[in-house]
């Protein structure tokens, strides 16, 4: 027998939706007893961008089994915002925030680096392990492939919706709110590790020597021990962060 339930999808939900669906209630048809999680996949929105579904006014887990004339509201991520009296998602919502790459997204993660955020990347992963690691070590998985998103084990994804690394790292700032944790030029972006500013003399060997001529001030990566500069990328990042600050600034003033 076919019944039926009402959906609302809230804020960038939208973007899985076709059109005709985006920012309506419209009416969902079903046979027998899925679970609400089940039911909001088959609509195309990944189980991990959703941080609050609501059915009849009650808050649910994604085991809930959806019947007939239920009306449904669901609601995206809340990362700063804590809902943990209400959401029955998640054992509790993210507050430290690590990400871990798929193949696609060798850009943004240096990027993300170079703005400060711990960042896994590395172009061999399979699907399998980016999840294990994002399990073990509690890392949002960042990703162009929704199915891997609708992976029942992932806990903590995001969809890129751009497709540019420049826009990918200022789209991602703006969704999970991270302007505030920006640490430009404090991690590696080879590796991963911490950077720390070590003395011109300490390091003088390792250096060319229109290197050793020009530039006074270097860090060192404590993982791979590599040397870095204020070089030529300096002003391209500064330019970046400048325009990152100018997007927090329209933020807080409401613009855009």
């Amino acid at each position: 027998m076919e019944n039926s339930a009402t959906f609302r999808f809230y804020e960038e939900l939208n973007d899985f939706l076709p059109r005709e669906k985006r920012k309506i209630t419209f009416e969902y048809l079903f046979n027998g007893g899925p679970s609400i999680k089940d039911a909001i996949e088959a609509n195309g929105i990944p189980h991990v961008e959703v941080d609050l579904i609501l059915v009849n006014g009650r808050s649910v887990g994604f085991d809930y089994t959806l019947k007939g004339g239920d009306c449904v509201s669901v609601y995206p991520i809340f990362e700063f915002l804590d809902i943990t009296s209400v959401c029955l998602l998640r054992e509790s919502p993210l507050r430290e925030m690590k990400f871990i790459l798929d193949t696609h997204l060798g850009k943004l993660a240096k990027y993300l680096r170079l703005t400060g955020f711990d960042t896994i990347y590395r172009n061999d992963y399979e699907d399998k392990e980016i999840i294990r690691i994002s399990l073990a070590e509690h890392r949002v998985i960042l990703t162009r492939d929704i199915g891997m998103l609708k992976v029942k084990s992932v806990i903590y994804g995001y969809f890129v919706r751009s497709q540019i690394p420049r826009e990918q790292i200022l789209e991602l700032l703006k969704h999970f709110d991270l302007y505030r944790l920006i640490k430009p030029f404090s991690r590696c972006i080879k590796c991963n590790g911490k950077l720390t500013e070590v003395e011109k003399e300490e390091i003088v060997d390792q250096l060319e020597p229109l290197t050793k001529k020009y530039f006074n001030r270097f860090f060192r990566c404590t993982g791979c021990q590599s040397i870095f500069w204020e070089g030529s990328h300096l002003n391209r990042m500064k330019e970046l962060i400048s325009e990152i600050e100018k997007r927090k600034e329209s933020k807080n003033q409401g613009i855009g």
